[in-house]
C-alpha cells in the first residue's frame, strides 16, 4: 500500500538541514524548515542533496535512467551462471535481516524492485518498507510492483550518502548491488548506521571477487563482460557502529556479503580492573598513564626498583609520585 505523499513526509526529514518536511501551498513540492524546496515527481518526493551531486553519483544516475527494461530483462543471468534461482538466493540474503511483520524496513537503491517484493512478502499491514533510488526510471518500476504490498510503502529518489531519513528510524537496513557506485562508501554505510536502530540488522553485498580468485580464468572471463568484479572489498568502510559482522561470497564467489548489528559508537569493554604480572596496573592506566622522557638506563632501574620491592610497575610509580607529591604540597 504506498503511502500519500501527506503520510511519507511524516517519515522523512530534508537532507539538507534534518529537519521536518511540509508540502508547499501548490501540492507539487516539499519544503524544510531553511526554505529548501524539493520537488514531487510522479507522486515521488525528489530529496536528492546536494544539489551538485559527485560526478560520479550523477554519472551512475544518467546511466540508470532508461535502462529499466533491460535491467528487469537480464540480471537474472547474474544468478543464471553460477546455477541459482535469482529469488531463492535473494530471500537468503534477505533472512539475515531478521525482519519482522511490523518492521521498519529501508532498501537502498531498490532499482526495479526485484528485492522489494520479496521485503515486502515478509511485512504486514503493521509494518513499513521504505524504497530509496537514485534513478527515476529504476524507481517508478519498483513503484509498479508495490501496488498490491500489504505493508505501507514509502518511496523517494535520493542520495544513499545523504538520506533523508531520521536517526534511528528503521529496525532493519538491506542494500544488494549498489555499493560499488558510491564514491564515498564509508560515508554511505554511516548513513545506513545512523538510520538503523541500536540493535537493528544491516546486510549490503555487491560484485567483487576474493583475492585468492584474481589470478584465475573464472575471474578474468567475468571481468572481461563486467570490470565491477574488480571492486575491492570495502571491509575499511565499515562503520564504529559495525557489531557481529559477518562476510561471505556468494552468487559463485562473485559477490560479497555483509551483515552487521548497529551498536551504539565504538565498543566498549571492562579496561579497569588490574592486570596481574610485574607491569601492574589496568588496561586503561596503561593506555593514558605513560611518562615521557625516561632514559634506558633509568628505565632498567625502576626494574630493578620493582623487584627488590616485591611490588608492579605501577603501583611503585604511583606510590612513588603521590609520597613527592605530599611533599610539595600538591596532595
Amino acid at each position: 500500500m504506498l503511502k500519500s505523499i501527506e503520510e511519507s513526509i511524516k517519515s522523512l526529514v530534508s537532507p539538507n538541514d534534518g529537519g521536518p518536511l511540509s508540502t508547499t501551498p501548490s501540492g507539487d513540492a516539499l519544503v524544510d524548515q531553511s526554505g529548501v524546496q524539493f520537488p514531487i515527481e510522479n507522486g515521488i518526493p525528489v530529496l536528492i542533496f546536494p544539489l551538485e551531486l559527485h560526478e560520479a553519483i550523477s554519472e551512475s544516475r544518467d546511466f540508470y535512467e532508461g535502462r529499466a527494461d533491460q535491467y528487469d530483462d537480464t540480471l537474472h543471468l547474474t544468478f543464471f551462471t553460477h546455477g541459482l534461482e535469482e529469488n531463492k538466493t535473494r530471500e537468503e540474503f534477505i533472512a539475515k535481516l531478521n525482519i519482522s511483520p511490523n518492521s521498519k524496513v529501508l532498501e537502498v537503491a531498490c532499482g526495479t524492485g526485484r528485492d522489494s517484493e520479496l521485503l515486502a512478502n515478509h511485512l504486514d499491514e503493521s509494518g513499513e518498507l521504505h524504497l530509496h533510488d537514485i534513478s527515476a526510471d529504476m524507481i517508478r518500476r519498483a513503484k509498479d510492483k508495490m501496488k498490491d504490498c500489504e505493508a505501507e510503502v514509502v518511496m523517494c529518489l535520493s542520495n544513499g550518502e545523504c538520506l533523508p531519513y531520521p536517526d534511528n528510524y528503521f529496525d532493519a537496513c538491506y542494500s544488494f548491488g549498489a555499493l560499488g557506485e558510491f564514491p564515498d562508501k564509508a560515508r554511505a554505510l554511516k548513513e545506513f548506521a545512523r538510520v538503523t536502530k541500536v540493535g537493528g540488522k544491516i546486510v549490503v553485498g555487491d560484485e567483487g571477487v576474493p583475492e585468492w580468485h584474481r589470478n584465475t580464468e573464472f575471474y578474468k572471463i567475468l571481468l572481461e563482460t563486467n570490470p565491477m568484479f574488480a571492486a575491492e572489498l570495502p571491509i575499511k568502510d565499515l562503520p564504529v557502529e559495525a557489531r557481529k559482522v559477518r562476510l561471505e561470497w556468494v552468487i559463485g564467489g562473485t559477490f560479497y556479503l555483509f551483515d552487521f548489528e548497529v551498536g551504539e559508537g565504538e565498543p566498549t569493554a571492562n579496561f579497569d580492573y588490574t592486570i596481574p604480572g610485574h607491569r601492574g596496573g589496568s588496561y586503561r592506566s596503561r593506555y593514558a598513564g605513560k611518562l615521557e622522557g625516561v632514559t634506558a638506563e633509568s628505565k632498567e632501574l625502576a626494574w630493578q626498583m620493582v623487584q627488590n620491592k616485591g611490588t608492579n610497575m605501577h603501583d611503585w610509580l604511583t606510590k612513588l609520585i603521590e609520597e613527592e607529591a605530599k611533599k610539595t604540597g600538591l596532595k
